[in-house]
């Protein structure tokens, strides 16, 4: 059996709705911990930090290895910061304010 990829907009807006009812970190946390492994929160967590020394233009190889992480990830994530849907972007300058 083949699983497809593309992504099924309701579902997604039902899931968009609950995160944006979240209203602490502890909600979040417990809803985030239940939806996931510790694996999946792992590696989010991971990509969030690779994209704020991204933005402040740490190098590739530092970034990987401080967060134990592959350099080709890293470049991932750069890559979806600079030519992405610009959430990385609008969080940063939300969290930067």
């Amino acid at each position: 059996m083949r699983h497809s990829h593309a992504l099924d907009k309701k579902k997604c807006a039902d899931l968009w709705q609950a995160v944006l009812s979240l209203k602490t970190k502890q909600e979040c946390w417990n809803f985030f911990r239940d939806l996931c492994t510790l694996e999946e929160i792992t590696a989010m967590a991971d990509r969030w930090q690779a994209v704020k020394m991204i933005n402040q233009n740490k190098p590739y190889r530092q970034i990987a290895k401080k967060i134990k992480m592959s350099s080709t990830t890293v470049a991932r994530v750069a890559h979806w910061l600079n030519n992405g849907q610009g959430g990385y972007r609008l969080m940063l300058k939300r969290l930067n304010k």
